[in-house]
């Protein structure tokens, strides 16, 4: 019943959520799956990292699907999440920890540089609403 219940909380909060935290969400995802991994490997327990290298590799290639290239970041993102994605199968293929490491690191940085300019477009947002108001805070 629990279980449901948190299945039915977290599916809820996935529809309701803005595009914005959808990508975070996807970030934080792939960051789990990643060091999940990567902790794998260092057990040997291959089948249970290969299968959850997969799951951050998919959501790599859904990054990369879904960039618009009208957008001069997207042809930066394309090349750092091609790395990204090389290296976890590379990593997976290899068993070495290094390797996802390296993946891990990449990612860290994009999903904190992600939160930092969500929370800066919506201070924005905020500064925009009271904008021409008389009101000092």
């Amino acid at each position: 019943m629990v279980n449901n219940a948190a299945e039915a909380y977290k599916r809820q909060q996935i529809m309701t959520a803005t595009p914005e935290a959808l990508t975070l969400m996807l970030y934080n995802g792939c960051l789990k799956f990643m060091n999940e991994g990567k902790e794998a490997i260092e057990q040997k327990q291959w089948e249970q990292a290969n299968n959850v290298l997969q799951k951050a590799q998919n959501i790599i290639s859904e990054f990369r699907i879904t960039l618009n290239m009208d957008y001069e970041i997207s042809k930066q993102l394309l090349p750092l999440y091609n790395y990204t994605y090389d290296r976890l199968v590379e990593g997976n293929i290899k068993s070495d920890p290094a390797m996802i490491q390296e993946a891990i690191d990449i990612i860290k940085e994009l999903r904190d540089a992600w939160a930092q300019a969500m929370k800066k477009a919506r201070q924005e947002k905020g500064t925009k609403n009271v904008q021409g108001d008389s009101y000092v805070g």
